[in-house]
């Protein structure tokens, strides 16, 4: 009796223990479930909404019309077409071959490619199907479920390579990748719109919810570019780049009292409309890009400051030393094809394009006052034009300067420059020695033409040099090597012409010393010299010698730049002007 007492206790005692157990296991159960809850109710609750939001809702993305870019008379550069693109949604189509075997004969496409397109799609929901669908294929492809029609814009460049370096061009998401394209990328873009539907289980809208942002067409830009020059300076330029074999080329015609680029050419250049399979090394704009020592070129610009600062006097002879001047601490220098001149104005060393009348020249000037006056012309830094991509060439600061660099820098050695930046300088020149800033483009307007903002840079202050010396040396010196000196192939019946030759060996890459076979051949002219209206550079690099037709630049630069600037200023109707000699006189010069 006792034993099974004993044991009927233990087992009500059992029996409380369980009991007690579930219960305790339940309660923590219930308040797992319960802290659950509130950690999804009240710490979940922003995503879960958002994930809600995005099951029951579609986007629309509706993209906006990429800016036009017009030349400075209108005619249009670039511009945006629209296309409508026929897509699938993979994620919706159960049968792909049903809906291949439906569109195949609705846009004149095989079956089996559209399924592979179909099947093969890395986005569940868009695969791009024909791009470029006629109005009657898109009506019969927008009944056939799980095919839909996509509004999208491809840019497109009427006048191919013609100013493909200014204008550049864009990537296949319409993201400007060069040139203006590229520079005001921000401008021309514009502004997207988004459309927000709510949406059924296989994402089908079915009522509009809101819109997102308002859908803004890019602004547009008009240049200073003129196609018609543009095509004269193309033209001429590609003409003597091929017959001559040369590695490159460049052409720029500017206005020197305003800085408007009217025309720029690098050669060799690509059809923006063809981009993505062009050479890579053709993008680039070589009148920004590509720093070169100038040469000859360079001697007017040292001249005009040897004589702003009083180093000289437009009478002062000089002895050139019978075409052998050596001394220590610069070594030997020579003239051009061994020529000997004696004693010779500042004028003739012009004119005769003498490297020892130069050496002289920046001896008396001395190197401070040569360094600062090429910074004022605006050498060694960049010119700040609105085009990517523009190097700043080089000039050394006077600490690094040795008795060889204040005898070859003014004769356009030991200094790279870039085209660019030669404009400019004689932009300078040729404005009375006012400062002025290179520029590309004139205006950013609306959808409808209107202006919304002028980007011609503000009339620069100051002066580079005095005028009546920028003067001198355009009327009198400038004008001498045209129609005495090496630029004599310039001459023109109806205006005064005045330039400047200049043929720079190349540097060797791998050894000191210069190549004997490798040179630039440039040329800088302009027209009329009483009142310039019109700048041209033309430089050639590496014209093949082996051919036996020359290589200076009286030779193969200054018959194109010539043609060029006849042209233009035709075309511009420049008056007519009298070689009359108008020499100014130059008060004395300061230090």
């Amino acid at each position: 009796m006792a034993f099974r007492a004993w044991l009927s206790q233990n087992e009500e005692s059992r029996s409380v223990r369980i009991i007690t157990l579930f219960m305790v296991a339940l309660i923590t159960v219930f308040l797992a479930l319960a802290a659950r809850c509130l950690y999804l109710q009240c710490c979940k609750t922003d995503h879960y909404i958002a994930a809600s939001a995005k099951q029951q809702q579609a986007r629309a993305t509706h993209k906006p019309q990429r800016g036009v870019i017009l030349d400075c008379r209108g005619r249009v550069l670039a511009a945006s077409n629209e296309i409508q693109t026929i897509f699938a949604e993979p994620r919706i189509i159960k049968d792909p071959k049903t809906t291949s075997n439906a569109l195949a004969p609705v846009i004149d496409m095989g079956a089996h490619n559209i399924c592979k397109i179909i099947t093969e799609s890395k986005n569940p929901g868009f695969a791009k199907i024909k791009t470029g669908a006629d109005p009657d294929q898109l009506t019969t492809a927008r009944k056939i479920y799980g095919i839909g029609i996509q509004s999208d814009f491809r840019r497109h460049y009427p006048t191919g390579q013609l100013a493909a370096h200014v204008v550049g061009f864009t990537s296949l998401d319409n993201r400007g990748l060069a040139g203006t394209e590229l520079q005001y990328d921000r401008e021309l873009s514009g502004l997207s719109g988004r459309n927000v539907f709510f949406a059924d289980a296989f994402r089908r809208p079915i009522r509009p919810k809101q819109q997102q942002g308002t859908l803004t067409d890019g602004a547009g830009l008009i240049l200073t570019i003129d196609a018609a020059i543009q095509q004269v300076a193309r033209d001429e330029l590609l003409s003597q780049y091929e017959s001559y074999e040369a590695e490159s080329a460049v052409a720029i015609v500017a206005e020197p009292k305003t800085g408007a680029i009217l025309a720029m050419v690098s050669l060799p250049d690509f059809d923006p409309n063809q981009a993505p399979s062009t050479d890579p090394n053709n993008f680039r704009n070589r009148a920004l890009t590509d720093p070169f020592e100038p040469g000859s070129i360079l001697k007017p610009i040292v001249v005009a400051i040897a004589l702003d600062a009083g180093a000289v006097s437009p009478d002062e002879q000089i002895f050139c030393e019978n075409g052998n001047y050596r001394g220590k601490g610069f070594g030997r220098i020579g003239e051009y094809r061994d020529k000997q001149y004696g004693d010779m104005t500042i004028r003739e060393i012009l004119v005769k394009s003498s490297n020892i009348g130069m050496a002289k020249i920046g001896q008396k000037l001395g190197k401070d006052r040569l360094y600062k006056g090429l910074k004022y012309f605006g050498f060694g830094k960049t010119t700040d034009l609105d085009l990517p991509g523009e190097n700043e060439g080089l000039l050394s600061h006077t600490d690094k300067w040795t008795g060889y660099s204040i005898t070859r820098i003014p004769f356009g050695q030991e200094i790279s420059v870039t085209a660019i930046q030669l404009i400019k300088a004689f932009c300078i020149l040729a404005n009375g020695g006012r400062q002025v800033r290179p520029y590309v483009v004139r205006a950013i307007i609306d959808n409808d033409g209107e202006i919304i903002k002028l980007k011609r840079p503000p009339p620069a202050y100051g002066f580079a040099i005095r005028p009546e010396v920028a003067r001198w040396v355009v009327t009198e010196a400038m004008a001498g090597v045209v129609n005495e000196g090496t630029g004599f192939r310039a001459k023109l019946k109806k205006w005064q012409v005045f330039g400047k030759t200049g043929t720079a060996d190349i540097a060797k890459s791998n050894e000191r010393g210069y190549s004997e076979s490798d040179c630039v051949a440039s040329f800088i002219a302009g027209a009329p010299a009483e009142d310039p209206a019109v700048i041209v550079l033309v430089s050639v690099r590496r014209p093949n010698k082996a051919l036996g037709k020359g290589y200076t630049g009286g030779i193969v630069a200054s018959p194109v730049a010539t043609k060029i600037l006849k042209k233009t200023l035709n075309y511009l109707r420049v008056p007519e002007r009298n070689n009359t000699d108008l020499r100014p006189q130059i008060a004395k010069g300061h230090n």
